[in-house]
């Protein structure tokens, strides 16, 4: 059956590739860019039932655009795939002092969700594109009392990505699938050859997996968990995800500082 499905950050590698496996299985595909000319390149290669949708996440205003212009156009929306992230950028640090690693890979994809929700189905999936790489969040730094570097502000803002996963499944027992996954390890992304210097493994590896995260129903019982594509299966991510005391630090920090980013746009 042909689901409706929202893919951020789908003009190029992962997200791109995840979309062209997805439109030949016949899905309606709402593909996410910041550029328009990459928008249209992207729904004219990909063909089939293709809309774009414009707007910068590194701003909750960006997001809630992003949203409203969903919700104008549909009252039901199968999955969403949170793809869209940041690594090594030129100036990590945004307008309102706050490390955009933690902006784009942590609260816009919360935020998006949080209003996404209420047309997403109990059958449906939230699939959100989380990392081998993730460690313990320094929740000053999350909420932009100082800078840290770049590897640590990515891999804390993806357990942070894995944490609000786990505990949002929590709180919607009945509602649609959510599951944290790392897509695979250096994946042939511009992200992983600007950030780490190597071409990297076959796209297709992740855009394997994301399709079926979304799509096949032997995974519509995983909400909550973590797929790790390293493994091939479902994994424990890292300890400090199964840490309450920490876990509950994290989402406080998240839903502060995304209500205040939120009052400002």
């Amino acid at each position: 059956m042909a689901k409706t499905i929202l893919i951020t950050g789908a003009t190029d590698g992962v997200g791109l590739q995840t979309a062209r496996t997805l439109a030949k299985d016949g899905h309606t595909l709402l593909l996410h860019g910041r550029s328009q000319a990459k928008l249209a390149a992207a729904a004219a290669e990909i063909g089939g039932i293709t809309e774009s949708y414009l707007a910068d996440l590194s701003s909750m205003d960006g997001v809630k655009t992003l949203a409203d212009a969903v919700l104008a156009r549909h009252k039901r929306l199968d999955v969403i795939i949170n793809n869209a992230g940041v690594y090594k950028i030129p100036d990590p640090i945004g307008p309102d002092g706050l490390d955009l690693r933690f902006v784009i890979n942590t609260f816009a994809p919360y935020l998006l969700t949080k209003l996404l929700l209420p047309i997403v189905p109990p059958e449906g999936r939230i699939v959100n594109l989380s990392s081998a790489a993730q460690a313990p969040i320094d929740t000053e730094a999350m909420a932009g009392k100082h800078v840290i570097d770049d590897y640590p502000a990515y891999a804390q803002s993806k357990l942070a990505l894995t944490i609000w996963t786990r505990e949002l499944a929590r709180n919607h027992p009945n509602g649609p699938a959510m599951i944290a996954v790392n897509p695979g390890s250096l994946l042939a992304s511009k992200m992983v050859k600007e950030g780490f210097g190597v071409a990297g493994s076959d796209l297709q590896i992740g855009a394997d997996i994301l399709a079926a995260l979304s799509t096949d129903p032997e995974f519509a019982n995983a909400s909550g968990l973590y797929f790790d594509n390293d493994a091939g299966r479902f994994n424990q991510p890292h300890a400090a995800a199964l840490d309450e005391t920490h876990s509950r630090k994290v989402m406080h920090t998240i839903e502060q500082t995304v209500a205040r980013l939120t009052e400002k746009a």
